[in-house]
């Protein structure tokens, strides 16, 4: 889904930059626009109530589930291997430490947590993670670890 169509079914729509919108949440009785949408430039769509709302209520009030947010035939756990591969050091190269946004780091962390809820909820439910799914699961459980060293300085 782009977020034009997401867009379409919302009220209050009001365009704040590129990719960037506000909307009435439908959530909630929304007076005045409390929803953020923002669209990635990989498709994937990203949605913030202020008031609180949690995603999936917002999504099941416009009769959508998670899948609507990232693009056709794309899956929440092969976007992320996707970026994982995309962000992984090449060797060779020298690395270094960037500041980031809060904000940034911190829809870092939940889509890691999220991520590692996921397939942690499928190994305990007897499945074996292929070896790809377990790398990347290894790499969110770095990048959380990072971002709390982070935040303590470390």
């Amino acid at each position: 889904m782009t977020a034009d169509a997401l867009l379409s079914v919302l009220g209050g729509v009001r365009r704040t930059g590129a990719g960037r919108w506000v909307a009435r949440c439908p959530s909630h009785e929304d007076r005045a626009p409390s929803l953020s949408v923002r669209e990635l430039p990989d498709g994937r769509v990203l949605l913030h109530c202020f008031a609180g709302c949690p995603t999936h209520d917002v999504l099941g009030a416009v009769g959508l589930d998670f899948a609507a947010l990232f693009p056709e035939g794309q899956t929440a756990v092969g976007m992320a291997m996707a970026e994982a591969q995309r962000d992984r050091p090449r060797p060779g190269l020298p690395t270094r430490r960037l500041g980031f946004a809060a904000a940034d780091v911190l829809l870092c962390v939940r889509l890691e947590a999220a991520l590692a809820a996921t397939l942690a909820s499928d190994v305990a439910r007897g499945r074996v993670l292929p070896e790809d799914e377990l790398a990347r699961l290894w790499t969110a459980a770095g990048r959380l670890a990072a971002a709390a060293e982070a935040v303590h300085g470390r």
